[in-house]
């Protein structure tokens, strides 16, 4: 996830990660969990650092909007079951958005992604700003005696924390100091509902309504009136599924989105079919083309059929992909994999965790969730951007599209008359963008998560996941009033110098392991900004984990796009196939160029800044 906080106290300049040599665990006290909104999974238990003692603890800092965190939580299960008499983890969530902020939302996430572990609820950041987190998603492991002893940003650690976590078990069995023992997980009380946090739906032939009840990985088929269950589909087929489309043929495509897959349903026979992806995450380095069953997805969250192929808002490399059911062969159609906002030819445009699909004749309509956008893709190739300016700006705002604001909408919808219904999931409304008239509008307020919504004569019938069941609106003559609100992330910025800004991406390898040459460099960095004028120097793609950036002292405040991988290998010459791990990550980092200000950046993908 595209996101940062301002740095603490600049620390010494350090050995380039890639040749810094083996350093013993620095031994630093971890702070105190403290959250405003208290713990949950937990039986109502108020947990302290002194209820840990003994155990291995991992600290998840997350925010349920961010799919990279997703991806970890889902990372973790392994590790938590393997360890679970002596390892902890504990999730604290921080939110980027207003509404990840509501406690209940905090209570609805931990179910909707069947988190098995304490979570704190931190919405005013405490915990976030004691830890000096700079990003989603951060792992920060303490060991037995209290020592923060590893920090982990982004995707891929899983491997790493798992080896660190056997070191500390043996050395802390030795020194008598690990406690072994059930964790501290108590499960909430289950809900009886036929549905349990529904994603999409589409609309069949028959006038039945299919959803994805994502929760229970199952796909629902519904009467005409929304509510009696017809029937319930797949069992064991799909992990958290999310989006639909109809094809010609009558067979549904679904985004089997946690199985990093795409399936087709045939309601006339029942049968279920992996049409694309391996049930493997996609990573850097790996196809991006090429038979449908032997190339990797990352969490597809939609889909639409348009010119002819399925279109996948791939949500995990924040890309446009096509399925070719001719061919039956998977294509990027648009995108680079970098998290952001910008327009122009497919090939380099940035998207933000798209989440939601709708075909028109001549436009694919996208809800870009994490820029809090609304965007399409026109027959030619080139992206547009009708609603949104970046990562940063959401809220609530009406009129002119220029202006006018949403947060973290999930569904886009076709409305007859060329206008579009948006899903804007995180205000609980109904939005409608015209683009004849460029103007942005309220159609309902007081829905829970709306997160698509489908067409039905001069009706529309609305997903509210987090109520749970579909709700059947009218389409309003005229707008609802809504006071505009307006917010900005609770990120601050980064007070930098003006001039010479040293950026280090500290990156040590797990042990056991070493950098990956075999092949060349092992590691990446891409450095840009927003806006481009803010970088002088220092801009672009290099194998070096560190680089001197120049910034334009007219330029007061932008934002820092960095972008971080670094790949890994078993460090064991008798191997000739070594197991080898990427790790990887994206900041954006809001700066605000001050005469005081830090001449370094620092930023954590792996280990501890020296």
């Amino acid at each position: 996830m595209n996101d940062a906080v301002p740095a603490h106290t600049p620390a010494p300049a350090s050995v380039p990660a890639s040749t810094a040599a083996p350093r013993r665990r620095a031994r630093v006290r971890a702070p105190e969990l403290i959250g405003k909104g208290g713990w949950l999974n937990t039986g109502g238990k108020e947990l302290t650092l002194a209820d840990l003692r003994g155990k291995c603890v991992v600290v998840d800092f997350w925010t349920f909007c961010c799919i990279n965190c997703l991806h970890v939580l889902d990372e973790l299960r392994d590790l938590e079951e393997k360890h679970r008499d002596t390892l902890v983890i504990v999730g604290v969530h921080s939110p980027k958005f207003v509404h990840e902020a509501e406690h209940q939302a905090v209570v609805d996430a931990v179910e909707r992604y069947e988190v098995h572990h304490p979570v704190l609820d931190d919405p005013e950041l405490a915990t976030w700003k004691q830890y000096a987190v700079r990003a989603w998603p951060t792992l920060v492991v303490i060991d037995p005696e209290g020592y923060v002893v590893a920090q982990h940003a982004g995707e891929g650690h899983a491997n790493a924390i798992r080896t660190l976590v056997e070191e500390l078990e043996a050395e802390h069995e030795a020194k008598g100091t690990l406690r072994r023992g059930d964790g501290l997980y108590v499960p909430p009380e289950p809900v009886a509902t036929d549905l349990r946090f529904p994603g999409k739906a589409v609309l069949l032939p028959t006038g039945n309504f299919l959803v994805s009840d994502t929760t229970r990985h199952q796909l629902v088929e519904l009467e005409p009136d929304g509510e009696t269950v017809v029937r319930r589909i797949g069992d064991g087929d799909f992990r958290e599924p999310q989006g639909l489309t109809v094809l010609p043929d009558g067979k549904v495509v679904v985004a089997d989105t946690v199985n990093h897959a795409l399936r087709t349903y045939d309601p006339a026979t029942g049968v279920i079919e992996r049409i694309a992806g391996t049930g493997t995450q996609w990573w850097q380095g790996s196809p991006t083309s090429g038979p449908a069953l032997d190339v990797d997805l990352s969490s597809p969250w939609d889909v639409a059929w348009w010119q002819g192929k399925v279109w996948i808002a791939m949500a995990g490399v924040h890309q446009l992909w096509t399925y070719d059911p001719q061919t039956r062969t998977v294509a990027v159609a648009a995108g680079t994999t970098n998290e952001g906002l910008v327009d122009g030819p497919a090939a380099e445009a940035w998207f933000a965790q798209p989440s939601g699909l709708a075909a028109t004749e001549d436009r694919l309509w996208i809800a870009d969730s994490e820029t809090s956008a609304l965007r399409w893709i026109d027959t030619e190739g080139v992206v547009h951007t009708a609603v949104g300016t970046g990562l940063f700006d959401f809220g609530h705002r009406d009129g002119d599209a220029g202006q006018a604001l949403l947060q973290h909408p999930l569904g886009v919808t076709a409305l007859p008359d060329g206008s579009v219904a948006v899903s804007d999931t995180y205000n609980h409304a109904l939005r409608r963008f015209d683009p004849a008239s460029g103007e942005v509008t309220t159609l309902a307020t007081d829905l829970r998560e709306p997160s698509d919504a489908v067409l039905v004569g001069d009706e529309i019938v609305v997903v509210e996941s987090a109520r749970h069941r579909l709700t059947r609106l009218r389409l309003p003559e005229e707008a609802v009033q809504v006071e505009a609100v307006a917010h900005r992330t609770q990120r601050e910025a980064t007070e930098v110098a003006p001039g010479r800004l040293r950026l280090d991406v500290v990156f040590q390898a797990p042990t056991g392991q070493k950098l990956d040459e075999r092949y060349g460099p092992s590691t990446r960095l891409l450095v840009s900004s927003t806006p481009p004028e803010l970088l002088v120097g220092g801009a672009g793609t290099g194998t070096d984990l560190f680089r001197e950036l120049d910034l334009d002292p007219e330029i007061t405040e932008g934002v820092l796009h960095v972008s971080a991988m670094a790949a890994s290998c078993d460090d064991d010459p008798a191997n000739e196939y070594p197991a080898c791990h990427v790790h990887q990550q994206d900041w954006g980092v809001p700066v605000k160029v001050t005469p005081d200000g830090a001449a370094r950046l620092p930023l954590i993908l792996a280990g501890m800044d020296a």
